[in-house]
């Protein structure tokens, strides 16, 4: 399996819906070739597939980001150690007033 994180906010759950509309779409179109005789041949109704295209990219424009999971990598932990935040204090074997 892969470890791929999944995003599950609703615009990248409306955005995986690409493809199955399309291919639904396109066995809808295929099946009205077929049942009407040839009025509805693919040729003249692809403008259909792009209505679709367009509707499930303005939905997933629209949709909320709220929880979205970034695909970027993340770089792996560091060391344990004193974070950049942190102040790791004075080195070992520090006198105070030797002047270093």
């Amino acid at each position: 399996m892969s470890d791929r994180i999944r995003c599950s906010c609703r615009r990248c759950t409306i955005r995986s819906l690409m493809w199955p509309a399309i291919i639904i779409t396109i066995g809808i179109l295929f099946l009205l070739s077929g049942v009407d005789g040839g009025n509805f041949d693919f040729w003249s109704t692809y403008p259909v597939i792009i209505i679709v295209i367009g509707a499930v990219s303005l939905a997933a424009a629209l949709a909320s980001t709220d929880g979205h999971v970034s695909s970027r990598v993340v770089p792996p932990p560091t060391a344990p150690g004193p974070t950049p935040t942190q102040n790791p204090g004075p080195p070992t074997g520090f006198i105070p007033g030797q002047g270093r």
